[in-house]
This record gives structure tokens, C-alpha cells and sequence, in this order.
């Protein structure tokens, strides 16, 4: 997002991930867009959101493939599609990009992110993930719907570091504004 700076906790323990890309800050409106996409099926919702992160990432440098968080298969039966999924078909679409949807995987059960600080979330998804694939030094960008203390990224982009990734960048569409500013 225009403006925001890299903060303290990044600049003494850097993420995995090189630059992260976010369309909006997580708020009214665009937080009801995203939970109507999510939690409502509102496909033309998801289209949308996914239509301002691909028109927010044009000036990025370009990954030579796009990823996404794996879903739980317990969510995935419950919400009928991977959010994530559906946001990376459309930015690839319009930024000419493959999206590879099986690249990760979670290996192990999570307790739900929501309600835990950041380094409960760390702790929590150390070792969830792992990339089913290797990325020969391959550029590559993870997109999601929303980014908020950065754990899922940061796990996710040691996942594909460690399967041979040279770069990890996350797209998002909303970012979780700092509760500080």
C-alpha cells in the first residue's frame, strides 16, 4: 500500500517473503466485500476484489508463477471454493501469469488463525505447509484474500524458499491495517 514502510518487527526478524502487495487496507467497505466473497458465495464480489488486486500488482515485478494457501478440506466442503483460488485465476488471467493450485499443502491440522496474536499464528502454522513441487529458482507469488499479522504468508513462502524458490512475493487484495496507526 502506498506509504507504509517496512515496520520494527520485519526490519529484526525479516519474513520469508520479499514484498507484499495489498489492494486495500481491511476496512469498511471493502472488509464486507470481501466477507460477502468468502462467507456468501458472492462470486461477482470475489471477481471484483480480484479485478483491483490484479490492477494494484501491474507495477510489480513479475513472478513466473502464482500460488495459493491450501484450504482444510473441512473448510473447503463448507465454503464450497478456496477464496484464494478463485482471486489467483482471475490476477493471472489479467497479468498473463500460471497459477498452479496444488503447489502447497497443508500437512498438518491448524487450530483457526482468527483470535490468535502474532505469535500464537506463528507457532500455530510452524511446519503446516509444504510446497509439492520444486521452483528451480523460480520467482514466485502467493496470492490471498487477506493478510493480517503476515504468519500464513511467512510459513507458506519458507515452504516454497525450501522447495527452491529464489523469490516469494504475497499479493493480497485487503491488508490488515497496523492497530497502532
Amino acid at each position: 500500500m502506498p506509504g507504509v514502510q517496512t515496520c520494527g518487527r520485519c526490519l529484526r526478524h525479516p519474513p520469508a517473503f520479499e514484498h507484499a502487495h495489498a489492494a486495500f487496507e481491511y476496512r469498511f467497505p471493502v472488509d464486507r466485500v470481501i466477507q460477502r466473497f468468502k462467507f456468501a458465495g458472492d462470486l461477482a464480489a470475489g471477481r471484483w476484489l480480484a479485478e483491483q488486486l490484479a490492477h494494484a500488482v501491474r507495477e510489480a515485478a513479475r513472478p513466473d508463477l502464482l500460488v495459493v494457501p491450501a484450504l482444510a478440506p473441512a473448510r473447503l466442503r463448507v465454503r464450497g471454493f478456496n477464496q484464494a483460488l478463485e482471486i489467483a485465476r482471475v490476477v493471472g488471467a489479467a497479468c498473463a501469469i500460471p497459477v498452479d493450485a496444488a503447489a502447497i499443502v497443508k500437512v498438518r491440522d491448524t487450530a483457526p488463525q482468527p483470535g490468535l496474536g502474532s505469535l500464537a499464528r506463528r507457532a500455530n502454522l510452524r511446519g503446516a505447509f509444504r510446497a509439492t513441487r520444486a521452483f528451480d529458482r523460480a520467482h514466485v507469488a502467493l496470492v490471498d484474500d487477506v493478510m493480517t499479522t503476515g504468519a500464513t504468508a511467512d510459513a507458506i513462502a519458507r515452504a516454497l524458499r525450501s522447495a527452491g524458490a529464489r523469490r516469494v512475493d504475497v499479493w493480497v487484495v485487503a491488508r490488515t491495517p497496523d492497530p497502532r496507526r
